[in-house]
């Protein structure tokens, strides 16, 4: 019985084989057969035409240029044909290479043109063509270098071709740029079909880090460019294909060798596109490029999000000030209101979200890098890197939502709210009851304010475990705990006269049933006496009476 099981098992395993054996050489027959087809159809093409001897140009004559293929000026041929040569002069000639091209008689999916550089190497070139539209006319001009002058050329032949396979082959080819920074891409052929975004991935194997490669994608009359920076020879991303259905031609052009921020081709690439969908492009500055950045979420803009917004990036750790950058801002605009949020940089890489919160409509998204200085200033600048555009269907929470320095979502925070308002009957009472807990918990920082101590990750956070600040600290805190307890408030920008000049200050509005009601609870927390704070708790600045409270406050607008 045992030996039967396994005799059983071995006779399927041979079956088996025979069976993959047999396919194998079916496949094989059938491409032998479809080849026999197609170069019987050229031997008939071909005895229809008086094959006509390639003559040469003048110039080939000058030069001691000869043509070993192809040998007439008209023929056919399955798919591909060689081009072989001599140049006796080669040694004078101005650059190294044939320039052939080649023109299909017809507009096809792949266009109507295609080239090649054929390098000449001890007086002899070679190059194997193929055919980008597959069945059809063509005609083939080969030129050679001049004698005399750089990066021009002459005709030395001209030939037609009858392709009679209908395989389309677009080669991928690179320039004598290209080809001098190492350039070589992920591909096999260079026209592909994709679906919304081409993911381009290489090597420029003669480039090193602090270089880049251009990338230029057009369709029709649209362009869009933006520089890819080389890490250890290579280069990655994933190209959006933004102007929707049909062909669009991606060139990746290599620095000029002799001339700065100067970029030259170094090969191209046909991509038809298969979506409909109309993508807007990102903007991108030369901050993207100097300060090492490489935003690896959103690829485009013009995306529908439901209030929230999702970034994701890296820092190079060999660029100028990456060290130093802890962190991103965001600028969201919309209409004539902006707000500004943080991101940290943990590890030279970014990955958080930020609200989109003033309501449905379009955003102006920028993301910036923070200047780098080593002076304390209470001003914070910082160089945009990249612009888009966000549409969101979000609801207007701009006065509940968490903010930069108001982290009214956080466990912290939340619990500390709680407990403030707990028996706390009306949102009156709540409100009067945070701005007693800030006033009378933190000390003002008089040292941050005379030394322009001031940091990027500011905030309630920050205030609540160190218990003091300025009065920006004061309203961030404030602001977290009423919006934590689900009361709408906001951050007011301002000068304010506490001595005989005004300075700039920071107070807070909260909305209590129904209107906005000013409350300070820096001022309400004491006051300043020969460079000390003095906590002297008072009620004043709590709903204050707004005559009194305008002769020294005076308001320029809300901050988000």
């Amino acid at each position: 019985m045992k030996r039967k099981v396994q005799l059983f098992g071995f006779l399927c395993c041979v079956i088996l084989l025979v069976a993959c054996s047999n396919a194998d050489k079916s496949e094989t027959k059938a491409k032998e057969a479809e080849k026999n087809k197609y170069e019987k159809l050229v031997e008939q093409k071909n005895s229809e035409l008086e094959l006509l001897p390639l003559e040469l140009t003048s110039y080939a004559e000058e030069i001691g240029a000869t043509l070993s293929k192809p040998k007439y000026q008209k023929f056919a041929a399955n798919g591909k044909v060689t081009i072989e040569g001599k140049i006796e002069q080669a040694s004078q000639l101005q650059a190294d290479y044939a320039w052939i091209k080649i023109r299909s008689n017809e507009e096809g999916p792949a266009g109507s043109e295609h080239e090649y550089y054929a390098p000449i190497k001890d007086g002899a070139f070679k190059q194997t063509i193929h055919f980008f539209n597959g069945e059809g006319d063509y005609q083939v001009t080969v030129q050679l270098p001049s004698t005399d002058a750089e990066d021009y050329f002459y005709d030395t032949a001209s030939f037609e071709v009858i392709n009679v396979n209908p395989e389309q082959q677009r080669d991928l080819t690179y320039t004598p740029f290209g080809i001098l920074a190492g350039l070589s891409l992920d591909l096999k052929t260079s026209y592909v079909k994709e679906n919304q975004t081409f993911l381009l991935k290489g090597e420029a194997s003669n480039l090193t880090n602090g270089d880049s490669v251009m990338l230029s994608v057009t369709k029709d009359s649209e362009e869009w460019k933006h520089l890819l920076p080389i890490k250890d020879g290579k280069f990655e991303y994933e190209v959006p294909l933004f102007y929707g259905k049909g062909l669009h031609e991606i060139e990746v052009l290599v620095p000029d060798a002799e001339s700065e921020n100067y970029y030259q081709l170094g090969t191209n690439i046909l991509v038809d596109n298969e979506s409909e969908q109309l993508m807007k492009p990102i903007e991108f500055s030369d901050v993207y490029i100097e300060r090492g950045v490489t935003l690896e979420e959103p690829t485009f803009g013009g995306v529908i999000s439901e209030g929230e917004y999702h970034i994701k990036g890296s820092i190079d750790p060999n660029a100028e000030f990456a060290e130093e950058t802890t962190h991103i801002y965001v600028t969201s605009v919309k209409g004539e209101d902006e707000a500004l949020d943080v991101i940290p940089v943990k590890d030279f890489s970014f990955d958080d979200s930020f609200y989109l919160r003033f309501g449905p409509g379009t955003y102006e998204i920028t993301v910036s890098v923070p200047e780098i200085i080593e002076e304390n200033s209470d001003r914070f600048r910082y160089f945009g890197f990249a612009k888009f555009e966000v549409e969101s269907t979000g609801e207007d929470k701009r006065d509940l939502l968490p903010a930069r320095g108001v982290q009214s979502d956080d466990p912290k925070i939340i619990q500390l709210a709680e407990e403030i308002t707990q028996g706390k009957a009306t949102v009156r009472e709540k409100t009067k009851a945070i701005y007693d807990y800030v006033a009378q918990n933190i000390s003002y920082d008089v040292s941050k304010m005379k030394n322009d101590e001031f940091e990027w990750d500011d905030s309630a956070l920050k205030t609540l475990e160190e218990k003091t600040g300025v009065c920006q600290d004061y309203a961030y805190l404030a602001i977290a705990l009423l919006r934590a307890a689900n009361i709408e408030a906001r951050f007011i920008e301002g000068t304010a006269m506490g001595g005989f000049w005004p300075s700039k200050h920071a107070w807070v509005e909260a909305k209590v049933d129904g209107n906005w009601l000013v409350m300070d609870p820096t001022w309400g927390a004491g006051y300043i006496k020969d460079d000390q704070f003095v906590a002297a708790f008072n009620e004043e600045y709590f709903d204050p009476n707004m005559q009194e409270f305008e002769k020294t406050h005076y308001r320029t607008g809300v901050m988000y």
